[in-house]
């Protein structure tokens, strides 16, 4: 089971496979890092200012630079979720993982953090005085012009969405929030993103602006780095892929774009296919 969703550098489209929602995992981390980064254009967020009783800030929660841990590292999180037990409360999650006692200081490290992107999606409710469903619909959703995205919130907002090899899961699993969406629609968010159609220029010049992470380098990254909700290379990163991954239980995610065509691959976990692979690829064809 797979979908596959080009946009060319002309706008013209083409799609295969799978056609209903997919869940976008942690290509929604692109999606909040749009909605707050419009939020701090229209004045109600200051991104470089310490976050009232914290001692990081707005901006190295999006670059990962805060400090704080990730679940992911949590067997009794894999355990429940693949028994499929219903998520834990937010003050449980906080108490397994020790989310008060910083990693490393702020801005001095890095470390991948789904809290510190739950920490993103409260920020966004509070900055927008809205609900995070509301924010995403009015900040990214309709400005990209893309009418399949919405938060899945319970396990009735996946009846129609294609999971992959996995039943019954409940979306509260993804604490900072679970978009789900056409394969197209993902592509379409990141193609009017890197068009310059959702953010300022200088705001996606922050975005692009990058830590290199040369400690994960691989076959698969040679020279990764991480912007603001955006995975990229440390060198001349428009002249490669840019975007984001993605992956939970029964399926994985890529959604890249390059030289002005944006793709989409989402894969069954049993396909036996690197989506990031195959995204670079198709990328590297030119569709």
């Amino acid at each position: 089971m797979e979908a596959r969703a080009i946009i060319h550098a002309d706008g013209e489209t083409e799609t295969l496979g799978v056609l209903t929602s997919i869940p976008w995992w942690s290509f929604s981390k692109t999606a909040l890092a749009v909605a707050l980064l419009r939020l701090a254009e229209h004045g109600k967020i200051n991104l470089d200012d310490n976050i009232d009783g914290e001692s990081f800030t707005p901006a190295q929660l999006l670059r990962h630079e805060a400090g704080l841990p990730d679940y992911g590292s949590l067997a009794a999180y894999h355990v429940d979720v693949e028994a499929g037990r219903p998520p834990w409360t937010v003050e449980a999650l906080m108490t397994a993982v020790d989310a008060d006692r910083l990693r490393y200081d702020p801005g001095h490290g890095w470390a991948y953090s789904n809290i510190g992107y739950w920490r993103v999606s409260r920020l966004i409710e509070q900055a927008s005085d809205r609900s995070l469903a509301d924010a995403l619909a009015d900040l990214v959703f309709t400005p990209a012009q893309i009418s399949t995205a919405r938060l899945a919130i319970s396990p009735d907002d996946l009846t129609n969405v294609s999971m992959g090899d996995v039943t019954g899961y409940h979306p509260g699993w993804v604490y900072h929030g679970l978009i789900v969406g056409t394969a197209i629609d993902a592509a379409r968010l990141l193609w009017q993103l890197l068009q310059g159609t959702l953010v300022a220029e200088d705001t996606l010049r922050r975005m692009l602006n990058r830590r290199p992470l040369p400690q994960f380098r691989s076959a698969r990254y040679p020279d990764p780095a991480y912007g603001m909700g955006l995975m990229l290379r440390a060198t001349e990163p428009l002249d490669h892929p840019i975007g984001h991954t993605g992956g939970g239980p029964g399926s994985e995610i890529a959604v890249y774009g390059q030289r002005g065509t944006t793709c989409t691959v989402w894969v069954a976990s049993s396909a036996g296919i690197d989506p990031v692979r195959e995204a670079f690829r198709i990328l590297q064809n030119g569709g």
